[in-house]
């Protein structure tokens, strides 16, 4: 039994807390010895080993300046063919497990990073905050029991997510929906609907995956209630109840039965900017908040949410954290050879944007590692919570931004918009296109019976863009630019009916990874619009960028 389970059945609550969540009473000085300490033993770990003096390129740093004036930094090429070929040898610490995430094309087709036993059960402690954040009423209000049953809606091992879960079910208690060590032979599809009739029949106190999947779950319920037959249900007499139970209120309340009248979920965790996007609908379909986690296959768990569900806190005991400054990092992207310079998190500015560089703790390979992932400092501190460490949130890949000159778009951004102005869509795509003007060429499979103008389409999406207030990515005075120059940002080409549901196809077909189902939003390759029978042609090669072109 772990010992986070054990404080569990004790219901010793308040050393619960601080043995996961006592991190947030630490004040930036506090943080930043944590983080010297740890990275000073991670040193002399990687000096011990062949990877590790690879990395170190013959420096023996013995302060965090050396660290970073004498170790360059690195990103995944730097670490093969020793990761692809998994030489356990020349790690600092042995791997208990290791985790794969999608490569690159034409260069990797997966990328391998290990993880140790001391780093893995620190992630359990953060998995565990995570947890304790996103279910409790407040400060060391703890609710999470032992066995609460959690749909699951994500990736399996060896991908981050599901080893996540596994450590969550053997730290925490918790119970997946289907149950992990049955579900590796099922299709996603398939995972999702046994979990989901196990729920109905059963109940569930909890959601762990994808937003997008909560989503598409709740919207079915809302859309198919009007047609539901109870007679239908009354072989299974519990599912028969909670429907009944759960129409009773919707009827009073004179609306269609949604997801909330089924069940009462104690916590919603999600990875990934969709939880971001669909925050909203899922807090009215499911009358819960899902709580928003940053983390990827290199670093486990950075930063998360707390109660309040608004910015995240960084992670003190996992990784060492270096911030690239906006300007270093556009010169880095100009010139390849050039080495950013970095600030460390006592050093960030309100406000800012950062590329985030991290050197894994505790036995991880990962070195002055660049993650290529933009994060904005929104406070230096959550003055309303008590919480005096910086507080951040998550952009985008820094390969995604889409520039535009006057606006500076990303997914999240492109997402937000379609939201906001209600558009209903079944699927979008989009990259930059050199016309007259740099434009957003955005691609749209509508939901069956749309019928709009293309035209009024587009200037919708840009008013809910020019609405938001993201900083970096839009100009503040977009006015007076429309009045100036024919700004017209944003081209729409709409798609046939079923064009993501054909990609699905043919990648399963092919074999593919969960992760490789859909095209990815922002800048998709010439090769992926092929496989959706989107016809591109390649304009001129302005400042030595290739743009595509729709016919």
């Amino acid at each position: 039994m772990s010992q986070i389970t054990d404080l569990l059945l004790q219901e010793r609550f308040p050393e619960l807390w601080q043995l996961c969540c006592g991190f947030l009473d630490l004040n930036i000085e506090q943080f930043m010895q944590i983080q010297e300490q740890l990275l000073l033993e991670q040193l002399t770990l990687l000096q011990k080993c062949k990877m590790g003096r690879k990395l170190l390129q013959g420096a023996v740093p013995k302060t965090i300046a050396e660290f970073r004036e004498q170790v360059p930094l690195t990103t995944y090429p730097d670490y093969c063919p020793d990761l692809l070929r998994k030489c356990e040898d020349d790690l600092p610490a042995k791997p208990i497990t290791w985790v794969q995430t999608s490569g690159r094309a034409g260069e990797y087709a997966c990328k391998w990073v290990p993880v140790s036993r001391r780093f893995w059960d620190e992630a359990g402690l953060d998995f565990a905050a995570v947890a304790l954040f996103g279910s409790c009423g407040g400060k060391e209000k703890i609710v999470i029991k032992n066995n609460m049953r959690l749909l699951y809606a994500a990736a399996l091992t060896p991908c981050l997510t599901g080893n996540i879960a596994k450590k969550l079910q053997e730290d925490v208690g918790f119970a997946f929906l289907p149950a992990l060590d049955e579900i590796n032979s099922m299709s996603f599809e398939e995972r999702t609907e046994n979990g989901f009739n196990l729920a109905l029949a059963g109940g569930m106190d909890g959601f762990f995956g994808l937003g997008g999947v909560l989503v598409g779950i709740g919207e079915k319920i809302k859309n198919g209630s009007g047609k539901l037959n109870l007679f239908s249900l009354l072989k299974q007499p519990r599912v028969a109840v909670r429907f009944a139970r759960g129409m009773a209120k919707a009827k009073k309340e004179k609306r269609h039965i949604l997801p909330r009248d089924l069940w009462d979920l104690k916590v919603i965790v999600s990875m990934g900017t969709d939880s971001l996007v669909y925050q909203d609908r899922i807090k009215a379909l499911w009358g819960r908040t899902p709580l928003n986690v940053y983390g990827n296959s290199e670093t486990a768990v950075i930063a998360t949410q707390t109660w309040d569900y608004r910015d995240m806190v960084f992670f003190p005991n996992l990784n060492f954290l270096e911030f690239i400054p906006a300007e270093e990092c556009l010169k880095s992207k100009l010139n390849p050879f050039y080495q950013p310079k970095t600030v460390l998190l006592n050093e960030v500015r309100e406000q800012e944007t950062y590329e985030l560089v991290i050197t894994n703790f505790h036995g991880g390979i990962m070195t002055r590692y660049r993650l290529g992932e933009l994060i904005r400092i929104t406070a230096l501190r959550n003055a309303e919570l008590g919480i005096n460490l910086p507080q951040m949130v998550f952009e985008q890949r820094v390969d995604d931004l889409i520039d535009l000159g006057f606006m500076r778009l990303t997914e999240r951004v492109i997402g937000q918009a379609l939201e906001n102005a209600k558009i209903p869509y079944h699927g979008w795509m989009a990259h930059k296109e050199i016309a007259v003007n740099p434009r957003l060429r955005l691609y749209l499979e509508m939901q069956p019976g749309y019928s709009g103008n293309i035209k009024e389409l587009a200037d919708t999406i840009y008013e809910e863009i020019k609405k938001m207030d993201d900083g970096l990515y839009v100009y503040k005075d977009l006015a007076s630019l429309e009045n100036l120059i024919d700004f017209s940002p944003i081209e729409i080409t709409l798609l046939d009916a079923g064009t993501f549901t054909n990609y699905k196809k043919i990648k399963l077909n092919q074999g593919a990874d969960l992760t490789e189902l859909r095209p990815p939003h922002i800048n998709p390759s010439e090769e992926i619009l092929a496989q959706l029978g989107i016809d591109v042609v390649v304009s001129p090669e302005p400042a030595g960028h290739k743009q595509m072109v729709s016919n």
